[in-house]
This record gives structure tokens, sequence and C-alpha cells, in this order.
């Protein structure tokens, strides 16, 4: 008997609102909002930097769904075809990436400078911990990378959760994943900083992410909630409150200078943690025929844009700067890292990662396939 299909169009679309909110934070690193001229726009952007979680929440989820399909389907786990799978996915463009900026980094000194301790770093999955214990590189286009390392580390946990221990472990796991998070977070809490805090980047903080996906996979059991469109949006605007409450009555900023007290720490990160929640059920379970497929198919390269958007940012606000000023004050818009800038550092993105996905990924997921047990969209 073939396996059915597991595909569901809404998490897609999940993935790119996950990659829009990250994509409007990051754009404040280099054109700053005003908070005086624009309070909402500033502390909504600010709040983007939450995508990541809302990724990783997302990542575990389904790899969960579908590796539970698998035991399923089979009666174990087949962790060599898992471990390619992966690897088919993320390393191709990963690597080609990372060591393609190591390279230009080389030839030329406007993109900053990639250590032989960063390199190995990241080689080997662990750039979060390096950025954790040196703080942000001066390459400012890998440092995204770093949400990769903490992924990496956890698929090479689940499948081999799955395989020895089965559900009860996968349990076990998440509730550990949960006390050493918050055991962290109060470490932290309780040595404020006003400058760099390794906080956001650490693996054992962002894994209670990880383990509220695992479990939301095994205790639904397949069930999704079959909600109004009225409702949906109003689950969809919670997530939101409880990010900007995180950000600013919690003041958990995510590498800006933590001086937030231990109730303050706990209770930011679980409103991010109760927010990416509601952001999943906003969506989960709606029906296909009401998710557009180009944001679908837009979520489905979220991975190419998430890598390559900080680097077309850098282009946009700091190498090609002075020609766009130039042109957007000819057309008569003077603000034109708000307008020009951010519109053609977007459709740049979008293009870049549909070329990429289209001609450098897509090979390696056909290849993928043939490692495919439970099918899914790629």
């Amino acid at each position: 008997m073939v396996p059915e299909r597991y595909y569901k169009p809404e998490l897609d679309v999940l993935r790119l609102c996950a990659f829009l909110f990250v994509f409007f934070t990051h754009r404040m690193d280099l054109a700053p909002i005003d908070p005086a001229k624009n309070y909402w726009a500033y502390h909504l952007s600010l709040i983007g930097v939450f995508g990541v979680p809302l990724f990783f929440f997302l990542s575990a989820f389904l790899i969960t769904e579908l590796l539970s399909r698998e035991q399923e389907y089979l009666g174990k786990i087949n962790v060599k075809a898992f471990y390619t799978r992966r690897i088919l996915r993320i390393w191709p463009l990963y690597f080609t990436f990372f060591f393609g900026m190591v390279l230009v980094t080389h030839l030329s000194d406007k993109f900053g400078y990639i250590s032989p301790g960063t390199q190995l770093a990241f080689s080997l999955f662990s750039g979060n911990w390096y950025i954790t214990f040196n703080n942000w590189l001066p390459s400012y286009p890998i440092n995204p990378l770093w949400s990769i390392s903490v992924e990496e580390q956890l698929y090479i946990l689940l499948p081999l959760l799955v395989f020895y221990v089965g559900k009860r472990g996968l349990k076990l796991f998440s509730f550990l994943a949960f006390l050493t998070a918050y055991a962290t977070i109060i470490y932290y809490a309780q040595k404020p900083t006003a400058g760099f805090s390794g906080e956001w980047t650490n693996s054992f903080v962002q894994f209670q992410f990880f383990a509220a996906g695992i479990l939301l996979s095994v205790y639904l059991r397949g069930w999704q909630p079959q909600w109004h469109i009225v409702t949906r949006f109003a689950v969809f605007i919670l997530g939101l409150i409880c990010w900007l409450l995180a950000s600013m009555a919690c003041e958990v900023h995510a590498d800006a200078p933590h001086l937030e007290t231990v109730p303050q720490a706990i209770g930011g990160w679980l409103l991010i943690l109760t927010g990416v929640i509601l952001f999943f059920f906003s969506l989960y379970g709606s029906r296909p025929k009401n998710m557009p497929a180009p944001l679908a198919y837009l979520g489905r390269i979220s991975y190419g844009m998430y890598v390559f958007h900080i680097t077309i940012f850098w282009l946009v606000y700091q190498i090609f700067k002075d020609e766009l000023a130039s042109f957007s004050t000819m057309i008569g818009l003077y603000e034109w890292k708000n307008d020009v800038g951010f519109a053609i550092a977007f459709i740049v993105t979008v293009i870049i990662s549909l070329l990429s996905y289209t001609f450098f990924e897509k090979p390696f997921l056909r290849l993928k396939k043939k490692f495919t047990i439970i099918p899914s969209r790629d």
C-alpha cells in the first residue's frame, strides 16, 4: 500500500508569514524606523524577530508528523533516509552560500570578515554557539545562518528519539527542553547586560519552540480546527498582541540589551511561545482552496529567501546606497530607504530565491524523493 501524501499548504503560507516577520525586522538594522514618527510601525517591525521561533515550531511540528506517519507505515524509522533527506534539502544551499561569502570576503572588504573560527563553527552547524559566546559576526550577511545551526541540532536528535524511545521519549525530551529553556532564561535574567546577550542564539532557549511543535503533533493526533475565517483572523491578531506584549511590556528584544527582571523574562518568553501557537492555529486546518497558491509557493521557497535576504539588504542599504539615493531623489522619493530601497530588496530577494529554488535546489529535491517514505510538498 502506498502511504498517503501529507501536505498542508497553510503551513507553507505560515512559513511565508514567518519570513515576512523576519524580513521587516532585519530591515531595521540598516534602515531604522524612528519610533517617535512611526510608533506602531517601529514596534510591529521590532517583533518580527519572533518569526524565527515560528520557523522552529513549524519545522518540529512537520518533522514529527512525518516521522510519526513513517513509523506507523513501516513500524520503524529509517534514520539513514531521514538524514539523507535533510542533507539534500539543507546542505547544498547552506554550504554554497556560506563558502561563497567566505570567498567574497577574501576578495573584497565590503562584506566584512569571516575568521577561521567562524568557518569551522558554521561548517559544523554550531554557528549559533559561536555567536552566543563571541557576539554577532563582522560579516553581516551570514549572521542569520545561526538559526540553521539550531535546526540542524534538532535534526540530529529527533529521528534518534523516535527510533529508540518513540512518542513517550518525545514527550519526555520536550518537557525537559522546556525546563532547560526556562532555567537558561532565568540565568540570563539574573545577569542583565546593557550590551550583547547570547540568550537569543542559545540552543537551550530556542529548543522550547521545537518542544512545543513536537508536543502539539503528538497530542493533536491529526485533529485540526475547523474554524470560521473571522475566528482565525481574531486568533492571528491575538498572536500579534502576545508578541507586542512580550516586546513592549516584558522587554524581551532578541539580541538587544537584556535588562528585564526574572518575571518579565519568563512572562515575555511565554508570550512569544503563546503567540507562535496562536499563529499556528490561525491557519492550521484551513481549507486548501482558501490558501492562495502564490503565497504557498513563496512559503515553499522561504528557505532561500531567508538565506539571501540579509545579503540583499546589505547591497541595497550599504553597497549601492548612494546610487539608489540619487535615483530616488530623481523620481521625488526622498525617504528612499522606506520606499524604493525596501521594495527593491524584497523583489530582488524573491527573484534570486525563485531562481535558486528552480535551478539549484530542485535537482537535490528530486534526488531527495528517492529517500522519501511519506510524500510531502517536496
